[in-house]
């Protein structure tokens, strides 16, 4: 296990790889029992704050949505001390207001993954955590709040499918998502999202727009070009507002996220394996104990 500790957390999506302006920075490398992150960790300072930088997709953009290896993340991220997770997202928009460039901070989400891990808690004990609001209500304040003072076309609040991909829409799945009455799409949020509230740690998403997927009558399909042209202003943005947000994020925790296992393990601890126990440390060892 590292020795370097980090209370603030980045996962970088696409085009955004690495944080400047770290000071005392130190690569780390995590086993967890999950397997390996995406990659090496960045553990550094911003001001006074120990923030862990990790590439979402890894270096070279490595992982496609489906295989991301959240779990070993989300748990080595923990197992750093992290309490609070920014995540940077790269995302379509589903409505007309919510235009390219723009920033949303989502409040809420629509699973539409299929092949992927979501618990950390798969097998010979049970664990139903309250997901009724998954994105962290105090931390998504202080990034739209932030993002209003350096004068960022930011929309607070925000409905976000997250699509398995890594194809992109068929033209009736995205008026279908509009139908309900979603705002964004988007690949990598869950099982993020899930697997933070799991492990007790805060979590808020930069959604940046890039595209208006494909809904629109007689526009051109998305294509990854049109992203990437987004993306390189949106990253540039997204590292302005990270130094902003970041010192920002200390302090004492009093949201829902701090406790969210206190009543949500269903299995008696006395039924719970010696070796599950070891294995889950980070994530409940305090309930397990």
């Amino acid at each position: 296990m590292a020795n370097r500790e980090a209370t603030v957390a980045i996962i970088g999506g696409s085009g955004l790889y690495e944080l400047e302006g770290l000071g005392d920075v130190e690569f780390v490398e995590v086993d967890t029992p999950f397997g390996k992150p995406s990659d090496a960790i960045a553990v550094g300072y911003l001001e006074e704050t120990s923030v862990a930088f990790l590439p979402r997709h890894g270096q070279g953009h490595r992982f496609n949505p489906t295989h991301i290896p959240s779990q070993a993340n989300i748990y080595a991220l923990k197992s750093l001390g992290v309490q609070r997770i920014i995540s940077v997202s790269a995302v379509g928009s589903l409505k007309e207001e919510f235009a390219p460039l723009h920033l949303v901070v989502p409040n809420q989400i629509i699973d539409r993954t299929r092949q992927r891990y979501n618990t950390f808690f798969e097998q010979d004990m049970v664990v139903h955590i309250a997901f009724a609001d998954p994105f962290c209500a105090p931390t998504s304040q202080i990034v739209h709040q932030s993002a209003q003072e350096l004068g960022i076309t930011v929309h607070p609040g925000g409905t976000m499918v997250v699509m398995e991909g890594p194809a992109f829409s068929t033209r009736a799945e995205s008026f279908m998502y509009r139908s309900w009455g979603a705002d964004l799409i988007g690949m990598t949020a869950l099982p993020e999202a899930k697997l933070a509230r799991e492990a007790e740690i805060c979590y808020a998403t930069m959604a940046w727009v890039t595209d208006y997927d494909c809904w629109r009558q007689g526009a051109e399909p998305v294509t990854v070009e049109m992203i990437v042209q987004n993306l390189l202003t949106n990253v540039a943005a997204s590292k302005d507002l990270l130094r902003l947000v970041i010192p920002r994020l200390n302090g004492q925790r009093d949201c829902l996220c701090a406790t969210a296992l206190k009543d949500a393990i269903i299995t008696p601890k006395d039924r719970v394996s010696e070796e599950l126990k070891r294995k889950l440390e980070p994530i409940a060892g305090r309930y397990l104990s």
